[in-house]
């Protein structure tokens, strides 16, 4: 099975952002022929001597002179060792919450510096907001090597300056790579410009990356999304559970809890989309067949009987807010946490964040659209959660209005039981 591995990339709006992601598609021939003869076509309307690449992901651009709101834009490609998702992800200020969704399920970050630039107030945001969803790998790449004279000086600038920044965060993989994505330098191929450069490609550094260990094998845990009961005479006696392994690995014989009943049993099969299988793990959707017939629903959790998730009606997380409508104390709205959704109310708004000096603001009463803070809030049913940073499944919620039925936040869940 081919492995799969997403990656969210950010970066100020001259950075290179979409020149990278054209020049990544097209040397690693991932774009097709319509698709390239349409850049080239736009390219000559436009008069420009050779193919632009960042018109691969134009289409974003549009949007943006028709003042729609701006979203994610996701690319897909593979090579003969991977398969990619790409979360294009908006660099301004004003779109902070569509770099959180995007970089959300993201096992890596892109983080586009221009080397004439340097690192900018806007670097340090998307590193920053990159590490608070605690995404396992950052990678800068320090792009326009060709409009600094492939400086090793000026690589080496940017690197210490960086590395100094990320001491103030938590970042467990930082990689620098000195690319030029007009030219392809170190894209997909090593560039003869940089001799002195003797790490990995972008490309390179995205096929050998190692996420294996970025799941969480440790605690299991199974949020029932649906149960099956086929009616059909042959299958009159089965009965599974279906949902998305969020945590360790399971196997038949396995002894289980289920959550909040706390009733215990034991795993006698495991299905996966094409049959029976050995084993699961993060993020295989299958079904679970337990020995007992018990009243199992939607939003129950299964969990070992020795390693189980905290049950909680207080929640304590970092939130980030989506919508214009202020988030304040004593609202109330309606919290999904895995397949569990539990009407909550905010207890308090403990401070609001500054993304840029990452101070915290104390006095705050409110969180507003694109702002993040910390939030207490407080549910009408246990919950069974994780720290998002042990688990980012089981530590995570979305805030949906009830007069809208729109996301109005994103949260993840702090240390639990924490004051």
């Amino acid at each position: 099975m081919t492995e799969l591995v997403r990656f969210s990339t950010a970066g100020s709006v001259d950075d290179g952002k979409s020149t990278l992601i054209g020049r990544l598609l097209y040397d690693s021939k991932s774009l097709f022929e319509d698709q390239l003869a349409a850049v080239e076509r736009s390219s000559q309307r436009l008069g420009l001597g050779e193919t632009n690449l960042a018109l691969v992901t134009d289409g974003l651009r549009a949007e943006r002179e028709q003042g729609i709101t701006i979203d994610v834009a996701y690319r897909y490609f593979a090579t003969p060792r991977r398969k990619f998702i790409i979360a294009d992800t908006p660099g301004h200020v004003q779109y902070t919450r569509n770099m959180v969704t995007g970089a959300s399920t993201a096992d890596a970050a892109l983080i586009l510096v221009d080397a004439r630039n340097g690192l900018v107030e806007q670097s340090r945001r998307h590193a920053f907001l990159a590490t608070l969803l605690r995404i396992p790998h950052l990678v800068v790449c320090v792009n326009k090597m060709d409009l600094v004279d492939w400086s090793e000086e000026r690589f080496d600038e940017i690197k210490a300056s960086f590395e100094a920044f990320a001491t103030r965060l938590e970042v467990s993989d930082l990689a620098f790579i000195p690319v030029s994505a007009l030219r392809g330098d170190n894209v997909v191929s090593r560039s003869e410009s940089m001799p002195w450069y003797g790490g990995a490609t972008l490309l390179t550094y995205l096929e050998e990356l190692y996420i294996a260990s970025d799941r969480n094998l440790v605690d299991c845990r199974f949020p029932v999304q649906y149960v099956l009961r086929p009616r059909s005479d042959s299958h009159h006696d089965y009965r599974g559970y279906a949902g998305q392994v969020a945590g360790g690995v399971w196997k038949a014989g396995d002894s289980v809890v289920v959550l909040p009943s706390g009733w215990e049993t034991t795993i006698t099969a495991i299905d996966g989309p094409s049959g029976p299988v050995d084993e699961a793990f993060p993020a295989m959707s299958v079904v679970l067949r337990l020995a007992d017939d018990l009243d199992i629903s939607r939003g129950d959790m299964i969990a070992r009987p020795n390693n189980q998730p905290t049950a909680t009606q207080d929640v304590e997380a970092t939130v980030c807010w989506m919508v214009d409508k202020p988030l304040i104390a004593g609202a109330k709205y309606t919290l999904k946490h895995t397949t569990r959704s539990v009407r909550a109310m905010v207890s308090d708004v403990r401070y609001r964040l500054d993304v840029n000096s990452i101070h915290r603001d104390e006095t705050a009463q409110s969180l507003t659209l694109n702002e993040i803070g910390r939030v207490s809030l407080r549910t009408t049913a246990p919950l069974m959660v994780d720290p998002y940073r042990r688990n980012r499944t089981t530590g995570s919620f979305i805030l949906i209005d009830e007069a809208t039925q729109t996301t109005a936040g994103a949260g993840m869940i702090l240390e639990t039981g924490q004051a």
